[in-house]
Protein backbone atom coordinates (compact mmCIF):
# COMPACT_ATOMS: atom_id res chain seq x y z
CA UNK A 1 0.00 0.00 0.00
CA UNK A 2 1.01 3.58 -0.51
CA UNK A 3 2.51 5.24 2.52
CA UNK A 4 0.05 7.22 4.61
CA UNK A 5 0.78 9.79 7.28
CA UNK A 6 -1.38 11.21 10.00
CA UNK A 7 -2.76 14.64 9.16
CA UNK A 8 -3.37 17.48 11.54
CA UNK A 9 -6.86 16.27 12.38
CA UNK A 10 -5.73 12.71 12.95
CA UNK A 11 -6.97 11.52 9.57
CA UNK A 12 -4.77 9.76 7.07
CA UNK A 13 -3.20 11.92 4.41
CA UNK A 14 -3.01 9.57 1.46
CA UNK A 15 -0.51 11.02 -1.00
CA UNK A 16 -1.11 8.42 -3.71
CA UNK A 17 -3.87 5.84 -4.27
CA UNK A 18 -3.67 2.73 -2.13
CA UNK A 19 -3.29 -0.68 -3.70
CA UNK A 20 -4.74 -4.02 -2.62
CA UNK A 21 -2.01 -6.51 -1.64
CA UNK A 22 -2.91 -9.08 -4.28
CA UNK A 23 -1.11 -6.93 -6.86
CA UNK A 24 2.15 -5.00 -6.60
CA UNK A 25 1.71 -1.50 -5.30
CA UNK A 26 1.94 1.53 -7.80
CA UNK A 27 5.49 2.12 -6.70
CA UNK A 28 6.46 -1.57 -7.31
CA UNK A 29 5.30 -1.53 -10.89
CA UNK A 30 7.37 1.40 -11.99
CA UNK A 31 11.15 1.24 -12.32
CA UNK A 32 13.09 3.09 -9.66
CA UNK A 33 15.61 4.56 -12.06
CA UNK A 34 17.13 7.25 -9.92
CA UNK A 35 20.12 6.15 -7.92
CA UNK A 36 21.08 7.55 -4.53
CA UNK A 37 21.24 11.33 -4.64
CA UNK A 38 22.17 14.13 -2.25
CA UNK A 39 20.05 16.69 -4.14
CA UNK A 40 17.45 18.68 -2.25
CA UNK A 41 13.76 18.94 -3.02
CA UNK A 42 12.41 22.44 -2.47
CA UNK A 43 8.87 23.41 -1.56
CA UNK A 44 7.03 25.24 -4.35
CA UNK A 45 5.77 27.96 -2.00
CA UNK A 46 8.09 28.33 1.00
CA UNK A 47 11.76 27.82 2.03
CA UNK A 48 11.12 24.23 3.20
CA UNK A 49 13.47 21.62 1.63
CA UNK A 50 14.34 17.95 2.19
CA UNK A 51 16.80 15.43 0.70
CA UNK A 52 15.52 13.58 -2.35
CA UNK A 53 15.31 10.31 -0.39
CA UNK A 54 12.68 11.98 1.86
CA UNK A 55 10.38 13.08 -0.95
CA UNK A 56 7.29 11.77 0.87
CA UNK A 57 7.97 14.28 3.65
CA UNK A 58 7.82 17.15 1.17
CA UNK A 59 4.76 15.74 -0.60
CA UNK A 60 2.98 15.57 2.75
CA UNK A 61 4.07 19.15 3.47
CA UNK A 62 2.67 20.34 0.13
CA UNK A 63 -0.61 18.56 0.77
CA UNK A 64 -1.17 19.67 4.36
CA UNK A 65 0.34 23.15 4.29
CA UNK A 66 -0.33 24.30 0.73
CA UNK A 67 -3.21 22.05 -0.42
CA UNK A 68 -1.27 20.98 -3.52
CA UNK A 69 -0.85 17.49 -5.00
CA UNK A 70 1.68 16.65 -7.71
CA UNK A 71 0.31 13.86 -9.90
CA UNK A 72 2.39 10.80 -10.86
CA UNK A 73 5.49 11.86 -8.93
CA UNK A 74 7.12 8.49 -9.57
CA UNK A 75 7.08 9.16 -13.34
CA UNK A 76 9.06 12.40 -13.12
CA UNK A 77 12.59 11.75 -14.39
CA UNK A 78 14.32 14.51 -12.39
CA UNK A 79 12.15 15.57 -9.45
CA UNK A 80 14.52 18.24 -8.03
CA UNK A 81 14.66 20.08 -11.37
CA UNK A 82 10.90 19.67 -11.78
CA UNK A 83 10.25 21.27 -8.39
CA UNK A 84 12.68 24.12 -9.04
CA UNK A 85 10.99 24.89 -12.35
CA UNK A 86 7.51 25.14 -10.85
CA UNK A 87 8.75 27.10 -7.84
CA UNK A 88 9.93 29.74 -10.29
CA UNK A 89 6.70 29.70 -12.26
CA UNK A 90 4.56 30.04 -9.13
CA UNK A 91 6.56 33.15 -8.23
CA UNK A 92 5.58 34.65 -11.59
CA UNK A 93 1.89 33.68 -11.75
CA UNK A 94 -0.76 32.43 -9.29
CA UNK A 95 -1.12 28.68 -8.81
CA UNK A 96 -4.66 28.74 -10.24
CA UNK A 97 -3.21 29.61 -13.65
CA UNK A 98 -1.62 26.15 -13.81
CA UNK A 99 -3.48 23.74 -11.54
CA UNK A 100 -6.88 22.07 -11.61
CA UNK A 101 -8.91 23.08 -8.57
CA UNK A 102 -10.80 20.45 -6.58
CA UNK A 103 -13.29 21.76 -4.02
CA UNK A 104 -14.00 19.51 -1.03
CA UNK A 105 -17.29 19.47 0.89
CA UNK A 106 -18.83 21.37 -2.02
CA UNK A 107 -22.40 20.95 -0.77
CA UNK A 108 -21.59 21.89 2.82
CA UNK A 109 -21.21 25.26 4.54
CA UNK A 110 -18.83 27.69 2.86
CA UNK A 111 -16.57 27.86 5.91
CA UNK A 112 -15.97 24.10 5.67
CA UNK A 113 -15.10 24.08 1.98
CA UNK A 114 -11.47 23.81 0.92
CA UNK A 115 -9.74 24.15 -2.44
CA UNK A 116 -7.04 21.63 -3.35
CA UNK A 117 -4.76 22.10 -6.34
CA UNK A 118 -3.67 19.34 -8.72
CA UNK A 119 -0.49 19.81 -10.76
CA UNK A 120 -0.40 17.23 -13.56
CA UNK A 121 0.62 16.68 -17.17
CA UNK A 122 -2.85 17.57 -18.47
CA UNK A 123 -1.36 21.06 -18.48
CA UNK A 124 0.67 21.28 -21.74
CA UNK A 125 3.49 23.15 -20.00
CA UNK A 126 3.79 20.43 -17.38
CA UNK A 127 3.69 17.66 -20.01
CA UNK A 128 6.44 19.36 -22.04
CA UNK A 129 8.56 19.77 -18.91
CA UNK A 130 8.18 16.09 -17.98
CA UNK A 131 9.05 14.99 -21.52
CA UNK A 132 12.07 17.29 -21.60
CA UNK A 133 13.36 15.87 -18.32
CA UNK A 134 12.73 12.35 -19.59
CA UNK A 135 14.52 13.11 -22.86
CA UNK A 136 17.51 14.52 -21.01
CA UNK A 137 17.71 11.47 -18.77
CA UNK A 138 17.50 9.13 -21.76
CA UNK A 139 20.28 11.02 -23.53
CA UNK A 140 22.47 10.80 -20.42
CA UNK A 141 21.84 7.06 -20.09
CA UNK A 142 22.56 6.38 -23.78
CA UNK A 143 25.73 8.44 -23.55
CA UNK A 144 26.81 6.52 -20.44
CA UNK A 145 26.04 3.24 -22.19
CA UNK A 146 28.23 4.20 -25.14
CA UNK A 147 31.08 5.17 -22.82
CA UNK A 148 30.89 1.74 -21.15
CA UNK A 149 30.76 0.00 -24.51
CA UNK A 150 34.01 1.68 -25.59
CA UNK A 151 35.73 1.47 -22.21
CA UNK A 152 38.74 -0.87 -22.18
CA UNK A 153 39.92 0.07 -18.68
CA UNK A 154 37.25 -2.03 -16.96
CA UNK A 155 38.57 -4.09 -14.05
CA UNK A 156 36.55 -6.48 -11.88
CA UNK A 157 36.73 -9.90 -10.22
CA UNK A 158 34.34 -12.71 -11.05
CA UNK A 159 31.82 -13.13 -8.24
CA UNK A 160 32.02 -16.92 -8.35
CA UNK A 161 35.62 -17.89 -8.99
CA UNK A 162 37.49 -14.63 -8.22
CA UNK A 163 39.20 -14.69 -11.63
CA UNK A 164 40.37 -11.20 -12.55
CA UNK A 165 39.10 -9.52 -15.71
CA UNK A 166 40.43 -6.37 -17.35
CA UNK A 167 39.62 -4.69 -20.62
CA UNK A 168 36.01 -4.58 -21.78
CA UNK A 169 33.12 -5.43 -19.46
CA UNK A 170 31.81 -8.00 -21.95
CA UNK A 171 34.67 -10.38 -21.08
CA UNK A 172 33.48 -10.74 -17.48
CA UNK A 173 29.76 -10.92 -18.30
CA UNK A 174 30.34 -13.55 -20.98
CA UNK A 175 32.60 -15.52 -18.62
CA UNK A 176 29.95 -15.64 -15.88
CA UNK A 177 27.29 -16.71 -18.35
CA UNK A 178 29.47 -19.38 -19.99
CA UNK A 179 31.39 -20.79 -17.02
CA UNK A 180 28.94 -20.26 -14.16
CA UNK A 181 25.53 -20.25 -15.93
CA UNK A 182 24.90 -16.80 -14.48
CA UNK A 183 23.66 -14.19 -16.93
CA UNK A 184 22.42 -10.70 -16.18
CA UNK A 185 21.84 -9.97 -19.85
CA UNK A 186 23.72 -8.89 -22.94
CA UNK A 187 26.41 -6.27 -22.27
CA UNK A 188 24.78 -3.85 -24.73
CA UNK A 189 21.56 -3.92 -22.72
CA UNK A 190 23.22 -2.88 -19.45
CA UNK A 191 24.18 0.53 -18.13
CA UNK A 192 26.04 1.47 -14.94
CA UNK A 193 27.56 -1.99 -15.13
CA UNK A 194 30.14 -1.53 -12.36
CA UNK A 195 27.48 -0.38 -9.85
CA UNK A 196 25.34 -3.33 -10.92
CA UNK A 197 28.14 -5.83 -10.25
CA UNK A 198 29.00 -4.12 -6.97
CA UNK A 199 25.35 -4.39 -5.89
CA UNK A 200 25.29 -8.12 -6.65
CA UNK A 201 28.66 -8.67 -4.95
CA UNK A 202 27.40 -6.89 -1.84
CA UNK A 203 24.43 -9.25 -1.63
CA UNK A 204 26.69 -12.29 -1.94
CA UNK A 205 29.04 -10.88 0.70
CA UNK A 206 26.01 -10.61 2.98
CA UNK A 207 25.27 -14.30 2.27
CA UNK A 208 22.09 -13.48 0.37
CA UNK A 209 20.78 -15.52 -2.56
CA UNK A 210 20.50 -13.32 -5.65
CA UNK A 211 17.23 -14.89 -6.76
CA UNK A 212 15.09 -15.74 -3.72
CA UNK A 213 17.00 -13.20 -1.56
CA UNK A 214 17.10 -15.50 1.49
CA UNK A 215 20.08 -15.14 3.81
CA UNK A 216 22.26 -18.14 4.76
CA UNK A 217 24.68 -18.90 7.58
CA UNK A 218 27.84 -19.28 5.49
CA UNK A 219 29.18 -19.10 1.94
CA UNK A 220 29.24 -22.86 1.43
CA UNK A 221 25.54 -23.19 2.26
CA UNK A 222 24.70 -20.24 0.02
CA UNK A 223 26.72 -21.70 -2.86
CA UNK A 224 25.05 -25.12 -2.55
CA UNK A 225 21.62 -23.51 -2.35
CA UNK A 226 22.09 -21.42 -5.52
CA UNK A 227 23.46 -24.44 -7.39
CA UNK A 228 20.85 -26.99 -6.31
CA UNK A 229 17.90 -24.62 -6.65
CA UNK A 230 19.15 -23.20 -9.97
CA UNK A 231 19.12 -19.73 -8.37
CA UNK A 232 22.11 -18.42 -10.30
CA UNK A 233 20.06 -15.56 -11.66
CA UNK A 234 18.70 -12.30 -10.37
CA UNK A 235 15.20 -11.65 -9.12
CA UNK A 236 13.39 -9.94 -12.01
CA UNK A 237 10.79 -8.58 -9.57
CA UNK A 238 13.39 -6.64 -7.59
CA UNK A 239 12.95 -3.05 -8.79
CA UNK A 240 16.42 -2.21 -7.46
CA UNK A 241 17.86 -3.70 -10.64
CA UNK A 242 15.68 -1.78 -13.11
CA UNK A 243 17.98 1.22 -13.34
CA UNK A 244 20.75 -0.99 -14.74
CA UNK A 245 18.82 -1.91 -17.91
CA UNK A 246 18.51 0.60 -20.75
CA UNK A 247 15.07 -0.64 -21.78
CA UNK A 248 13.60 0.79 -18.58
CA UNK A 249 14.48 4.32 -19.68
CA UNK A 250 12.87 4.19 -23.10
CA UNK A 251 9.26 5.01 -22.26
CA UNK A 252 8.05 7.31 -19.51
CA UNK A 253 6.56 5.29 -16.65
CA UNK A 254 6.78 1.91 -18.39
CA UNK A 255 8.64 -1.19 -17.33
CA UNK A 256 10.52 -3.42 -19.74
CA UNK A 257 7.60 -5.88 -19.69
CA UNK A 258 5.22 -3.18 -20.92
CA UNK A 259 7.63 -1.95 -23.58
CA UNK A 260 8.08 -5.46 -24.93
CA UNK A 261 4.35 -6.19 -24.90
CA UNK A 262 3.73 -3.09 -27.01
CA UNK A 263 5.86 -4.62 -29.75
CA UNK A 264 3.43 -7.56 -29.85
CA UNK A 265 0.46 -5.24 -30.20
CA UNK A 266 1.98 -3.68 -33.31
CA UNK A 267 1.99 -6.95 -35.29
CA UNK A 268 0.45 -6.97 -38.77
CA UNK A 269 -3.34 -6.78 -39.00
CA UNK A 270 -3.53 -10.07 -40.89
CA UNK A 271 -2.35 -12.06 -37.86
CA UNK A 272 -4.63 -14.87 -36.75
CA UNK A 273 -7.10 -13.36 -34.28
CA UNK A 274 -8.08 -16.66 -32.65
CA UNK A 275 -8.45 -15.88 -28.94
CA UNK A 276 -10.02 -19.23 -28.05
CA UNK A 277 -7.11 -20.19 -25.79
CA UNK A 278 -7.10 -16.88 -23.93
CA UNK A 279 -7.11 -17.32 -20.16
CA UNK A 280 -8.45 -14.19 -18.51
CA UNK A 281 -6.95 -13.12 -15.22
CA UNK A 282 -9.42 -13.53 -12.33
CA UNK A 283 -11.20 -10.38 -11.23
CA UNK A 284 -10.11 -10.80 -7.59
CA UNK A 285 -12.58 -8.28 -6.20
CA UNK A 286 -12.00 -7.47 -2.53
CA UNK A 287 -14.69 -7.20 0.14
CA UNK A 288 -15.43 -3.74 1.57
CA UNK A 289 -14.97 -4.98 5.13
CA UNK A 290 -12.42 -7.80 5.16
CA UNK A 291 -9.64 -9.32 3.05
CA UNK A 292 -11.88 -11.86 1.35
CA UNK A 293 -11.48 -11.99 -2.44
CA UNK A 294 -13.75 -13.49 -5.08
CA UNK A 295 -13.22 -14.19 -8.74
CA UNK A 296 -16.71 -13.06 -9.78
CA UNK A 297 -18.68 -10.03 -8.73
CA UNK A 298 -21.74 -12.08 -7.81
CA UNK A 299 -19.58 -14.02 -5.36
CA UNK A 300 -18.27 -10.87 -3.70
CA UNK A 301 -21.76 -9.35 -3.43
CA UNK A 302 -23.04 -12.61 -1.94
CA UNK A 303 -20.13 -12.71 0.52
CA UNK A 304 -20.75 -9.13 1.73
CA UNK A 305 -24.45 -9.87 2.18
CA UNK A 306 -24.02 -13.19 3.99
CA UNK A 307 -20.89 -12.42 6.03
CA UNK A 308 -21.47 -8.74 6.82
CA UNK A 309 -25.21 -8.12 6.14
CA UNK A 310 -24.23 -5.44 3.66
CA UNK A 311 -26.39 -5.29 0.51
CA UNK A 312 -25.04 -2.83 -2.03
CA UNK A 313 -27.79 -3.67 -4.53
CA UNK A 314 -30.43 -2.82 -1.93
CA UNK A 315 -28.78 0.52 -1.11
CA UNK A 316 -28.57 1.37 -4.80
CA UNK A 317 -32.28 0.69 -5.27
CA UNK A 318 -33.52 2.39 -2.07
CA UNK A 319 -31.44 5.54 -2.58
CA UNK A 320 -31.80 5.53 -6.37
CA UNK A 321 -28.03 5.81 -6.73
CA UNK A 322 -26.66 6.66 -10.14
CA UNK A 323 -23.38 5.22 -11.31
CA UNK A 324 -21.12 8.02 -10.07
CA UNK A 325 -22.91 8.13 -6.73
CA UNK A 326 -22.13 4.43 -6.30
CA UNK A 327 -18.49 5.13 -7.12
CA UNK A 328 -18.30 7.81 -4.46
CA UNK A 329 -20.07 5.64 -1.90
CA UNK A 330 -17.69 2.71 -2.40
CA UNK A 331 -14.64 4.98 -2.24
CA UNK A 332 -16.04 6.68 0.87
CA UNK A 333 -16.58 3.38 2.71
CA UNK A 334 -13.13 2.13 1.64
CA UNK A 335 -11.52 5.32 2.97
CA UNK A 336 -13.39 5.23 6.28
CA UNK A 337 -12.55 1.56 6.93
CA UNK A 338 -8.90 2.23 6.03
CA UNK A 339 -8.84 5.09 8.56
CA UNK A 340 -10.40 2.85 11.27
CA UNK A 341 -13.55 4.97 11.33
CA UNK A 342 -17.19 3.89 11.31
CA UNK A 343 -18.72 5.24 8.12
CA UNK A 344 -22.16 5.39 9.74
CA UNK A 345 -21.44 7.50 12.82
CA UNK A 346 -17.86 8.68 12.14
CA UNK A 347 -16.54 7.27 15.44
CA UNK A 348 -12.78 6.63 15.35
CA UNK A 349 -11.13 3.40 16.59
CA UNK A 350 -7.59 2.16 17.09
CA UNK A 351 -7.83 -0.84 14.76
CA UNK A 352 -9.78 -2.19 11.82
CA UNK A 353 -11.04 -5.12 13.89
CA UNK A 354 -12.57 -2.77 16.46
CA UNK A 355 -14.27 -0.75 13.73
CA UNK A 356 -15.89 -3.85 12.25
CA UNK A 357 -17.00 -5.07 15.70
CA UNK A 358 -18.59 -1.68 16.34
CA UNK A 359 -20.32 -1.59 12.96
CA UNK A 360 -21.93 -4.97 13.60
CA UNK A 361 -22.75 -4.40 17.31
CA UNK A 362 -24.36 -1.01 16.71
CA UNK A 363 -26.19 -2.07 13.56
CA UNK A 364 -24.37 0.47 11.39
CA UNK A 365 -23.68 -1.90 8.50
CA UNK A 366 -26.48 -0.49 6.33
CA UNK A 367 -26.52 2.90 8.01
CA UNK A 368 -25.13 5.68 5.86
CA UNK A 369 -24.43 9.24 7.01
CA UNK A 370 -26.13 12.21 5.39
CA UNK A 371 -25.59 12.19 1.63
CA UNK A 372 -23.59 15.44 1.88
CA UNK A 373 -20.88 13.56 3.85
CA UNK A 374 -20.02 10.98 1.18
CA UNK A 375 -21.36 12.57 -2.02
CA UNK A 376 -18.20 14.67 -2.36
CA UNK A 377 -15.92 15.27 -5.39
CA UNK A 378 -12.86 13.81 -3.65
CA UNK A 379 -14.52 10.39 -3.69
CA UNK A 380 -14.48 10.28 -7.47
CA UNK A 381 -10.83 9.28 -7.01
CA UNK A 382 -10.45 5.59 -6.07
CA UNK A 383 -9.18 4.82 -2.60
CA UNK A 384 -7.59 1.65 -4.02
CA UNK A 385 -6.51 2.09 -7.60
CA UNK A 386 -6.89 -1.64 -8.37
CA UNK A 387 -10.41 -1.81 -6.92
CA UNK A 388 -12.22 -4.26 -9.23
CA UNK A 389 -15.48 -3.51 -7.44
CA UNK A 390 -15.61 -0.08 -9.08
CA UNK A 391 -15.41 -1.61 -12.56
CA UNK A 392 -18.62 -3.58 -12.12
CA UNK A 393 -20.98 -1.08 -10.56
CA UNK A 394 -24.27 -1.07 -12.40
CA UNK A 395 -25.23 1.89 -14.55
CA UNK A 396 -28.29 0.16 -16.01
CA UNK A 397 -30.58 2.64 -14.29
CA UNK A 398 -28.98 5.57 -16.06
CA UNK A 399 -31.27 7.08 -18.67
CA UNK A 400 -30.48 9.18 -21.68
CA UNK A 401 -32.46 12.00 -20.13
CA UNK A 402 -29.72 14.25 -18.75
CA UNK A 403 -32.14 16.74 -17.24
CA UNK A 404 -32.40 14.63 -14.06
CA UNK A 405 -28.90 13.21 -14.01
CA UNK A 406 -26.40 14.17 -11.37
CA UNK A 407 -24.17 17.07 -12.27
CA UNK A 408 -20.71 15.60 -12.54
CA UNK A 409 -17.97 18.22 -12.15
CA UNK A 410 -15.46 18.13 -14.96
CA UNK A 411 -11.80 18.64 -14.14
CA UNK A 412 -9.88 20.52 -16.78
CA UNK A 413 -8.62 17.53 -18.70
CA UNK A 414 -8.78 17.09 -22.46
CA UNK A 415 -8.18 13.43 -23.25
CA UNK A 416 -9.55 13.55 -26.77
CA UNK A 417 -6.13 13.64 -28.38
CA UNK A 418 -4.00 11.55 -26.03
CA UNK A 419 -3.13 9.10 -28.82
CA UNK A 420 -1.81 11.93 -30.98
CA UNK A 421 0.15 13.36 -28.06
CA UNK A 422 1.76 9.98 -27.44
CA UNK A 423 2.72 9.56 -31.11
CA UNK A 424 4.17 13.06 -31.40
CA UNK A 425 5.92 13.27 -28.04
CA UNK A 426 9.47 14.55 -27.88
CA UNK A 427 10.69 11.23 -26.43
CA UNK A 428 9.18 9.12 -29.20
CA UNK A 429 10.62 11.45 -31.84
CA UNK A 430 14.06 11.15 -30.24
CA UNK A 431 13.87 7.36 -30.27
CA UNK A 432 12.74 7.34 -33.92
CA UNK A 433 15.66 9.58 -34.89
CA UNK A 434 18.12 7.30 -33.09
CA UNK A 435 16.63 4.22 -34.75
CA UNK A 436 16.92 5.75 -38.22
CA UNK A 437 20.56 6.71 -37.61
CA UNK A 438 21.63 3.29 -36.33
Amino acid sequence: MAACDEGKDGQDSILEPLCFPEQPADGASTPSLQGPSTELLVCLFCPESVPLQQKDVLLKHLLLEHKLVVADVKLIADLPKYMLYWKGRFLEQPVTDFCSVIKTNSTGPVEKQEDYFLLCDVLPEDRILRERLQQKRLEEVLEQQQVERDDNSFHHLCMFCSEEFTGNRSSLLNHMAREHSFSIGLPDNIVYCKQFLDTLQSKLDNLQCLYCEKTFRDKTTLKDHMRKKAHRRINANNREYDRFYVINYLELGKTWEEVQSEDDRELADDEDDDWSDWQAHPVSAVCLFCDHQSETMEQIYTHMKEAHDFDLHKLRTELNLKFYQQVKLVNFIRRQIHQNRCYGCQEKFDSRENVLCHVVAEGHVMKLPDVSIWNQPQYYFPTYENDALLCTLSDSDESDDTTHSEDVPVIAEDISDLRALKQTSVLNQLLKNRSSCS
